[in-house]
């Protein structure tokens, strides 16, 4: 039986009486992607910031491997495996590219302060390591050539690009992305596809968020549907985008998922 890494269990979220989300539930696989899609304002960015605490869910809860996410502060949730990304790309200005990836290892630094700071051997070995992973992981997405050029100056689509390694820097069990395709071109979504693939390959879960319907039907295992803030369908890719249900919400009763 394959274990669940998140379990969504009736969420259920009002903003001054507008029913958000209402009673939202599913499960993620154990080393699956994930995929949530449906219209503008279906839910979809709330559903992350409940699973994540950034808003409290007025009913239900989110659980993580088992445990219960409820009354969790985001910055534990963090620490715990589960690690997530925005709508907009969030970049630390006056750092390099390298150095912005190298943040998000910081949660799992072994050497203490003390070490580092006298530059011991341990240290060292540390950075290294560390180091070389950023680089492989820029490499992978096409920014290599950029690796010392100041973030800030990056074109968005490059910045979405570099807040995915960012996350993938902190080793989460659970990877929580928002819209990353937003804003890139197709050479970019190529490379996030090929980004998400080895990603999953490598045993780490992944959900998304996200309305490139070429990129979620090539690389989603699972697709869920939202549409006002319920759960329409859900299936694999290849059913998703047959059935008449989710072709009419999503994007008309003429057209279909591609």
């Amino acid at each position: 039986m394959t274990a669940v890494a998140l379990e969504v269990v009736h969420l259920g979220k009002t903003f001054g009486g507008l029913r958000a989300v209402d009673d939202v539930s599913f499960a993620v696989p154990n080393g699956s992607l994930t995929a949530l899609i449906g219209p503008n304002g279906a839910g979809k960015t709330t559903v992350f910031n409940l699973i994540t605490n950034f808003f409290r869910p007025d009913t239900g809860e989110a659980r993580l491997y088992g445990r219960s996410l409820a009354r969790v502060v985001p910055e534990r949730i963090a620490t715990l495996g589960l690690v997530r990304t925005f709508q907009s790309a969030r970049i630390f200005p006056g750092m390099t590219t390298i150095e912005n990836a190298l943040v998000g290892a910081h949660m799992n630094l072994s050497a203490g302060p003390l070490a580092q700071m006298l530059w011991l051997a341990s240290a060292r070995r540390e950075e290294r390591a560390l180091v070389a992973r950023a680089e492989a992981l820029l490499e992978l997405v096409g920014l290599a050539a950029h690796r010392d050029a100041a973030a800030s100056e990056l074109p968005m689509g490059a910045q979405k690009l570099l807040e995915v390694v960012r996350a993938l820097m902190a080793r989460p069990r659970l990877l929580l992305l928002d819209e990353p395709a937003a804003g890139l071109n197709d050479s970019e979504t190529a490379e996030l596809a090929a980004l998400l693939r080895a990603v999953r390959s490598n045993d780490i879960t992944v959900t998304i968020v996200e309305h490139n319907m070429s990129l979620v039907m090539g690389v989603a295992d699972q697709v869920v549907v939202l549409d006002a803030g319920k759960v329409l369908a859900s299936g694999t890719a290849a059913q998703m985008q047959s059935d008449p249900g989710v072709i009419e919400a999503y994007i008309g009763k003429e057209a279909e998922l591609s």
